[in-house]
């Protein structure tokens, strides 16, 4: 465990950006391995869909088992995905290190997000003592563990990019390894994110809105560049579209594009 928190947190100390992708089960987990990327993340979004339920709806328990099993599965470096973490108060923002750290994860996400739509995000100073205590909690582990401290107001409407970046400024502060803000709508947004800051700066692509190469991302100062729900979304969307053929047209030509039984296998062949 400790080996892996430590090669996490060194993949953001390299020169080059690295491509965090985020498996859903323990397929996509194992694929994403073979392929050759160095570390994973969760998705809580991609996770719910698996389970047939909507984002956030997935219970604690259930999440830390889900995270448990793609730990299990993959040797690379695997960080969480925990929204907000257990509860609300600093104190379960610190419980929620320690458990992750606990099973073996090499970092994970805490969100400000409060799970709200009344109230979508925790008022600033509550949502910096969270991970300033998040951060504690880390300090005191007896293995390396990375925290990525998230800023969600652009994905709740709240496009004040002035206040984000105060946000990911006094989570850097606080502790946070890694900032991250989903969201931000144009290149020079994240760039100026990234000139704000002087930790590794996490940016997702594939949501709704315009899509940025790897080297984009790297001139504007991106160190890690995931990639959320996406493709799981896409595969639910292919998943649908087949099926969507099958209802209307009566036919099977999405066959055609499906993965080959002994290639789809390879990938599951364990070294």
């Amino acid at each position: 465990m400790e080996n892996k928190g430590k090669i996490f947190r060194q993949l953001h100390e390299l020169d080059d950006v690295f491509v965090i992708p985020n498996p859903w089960d323990i397929g996509t987990a194992r694929i994403l391995e073979t392929m050759g990327f160095k570390a994973l993340a969760t998705t809580s979004a991609g996770l719910a869909f698996s389970l047939g339920v909507q984002e956030g709806t997935v219970p604690w328990e259930q999440t830390l088992l889900h995270c448990q099993s793609l730990v299990n599965a993959t040797a690379l470096p695997v960080s969480a995905d925990l929204e907000k973490g257990m509860g609300d108060d600093p104190e379960s923002a610190a419980q929620t290190v320690e458990i992750a750290a606990g099973i073996g994860l090499a970092g994970c996400s805490l969100e400000d997000h409060t799970g709200l739509a009344s109230k979508p995000i925790y008022n600033f100073s509550l949502a910096v003592e969270r991970i300033e205590a998040a951060a504690k909690a880390r300090d005191a582990l007896a293995t390396d563990f990375v925290i990525t401290a998230r800023a969600e107001n652009f994905m709740w409407g709240i496009t004040d990019l002035d206040e984000t970046i105060l946000r990911l400024q006094a989570f850097e502060k606080a502790g946070a390894d890694v900032l991250y803000a989903p969201g931000l709508r144009d290149i020079t947004m994240i760039k100026t994110v990234c000139q704000a800051l002087t930790k590794p700066v996490n940016i997702v692509m594939g949501l709704p809105g315009e899509v940025f190469s790897i080297a984009e991302l790297a001139d504007a100062g991106v160190k890690r560049i995931s990639v959320g729900a996406s493709m799981a979304r896409f595969a639910y969307g292919m998943f649908v579209h087949a099926a969507q053929e099958i209802m209307s047209k009566g036919t099977f030509t999405y066959s055609k594009d499906a993965m080959g039984f002994s290639e789809l296998a390879s990938y599951f062949e364990r070294k």
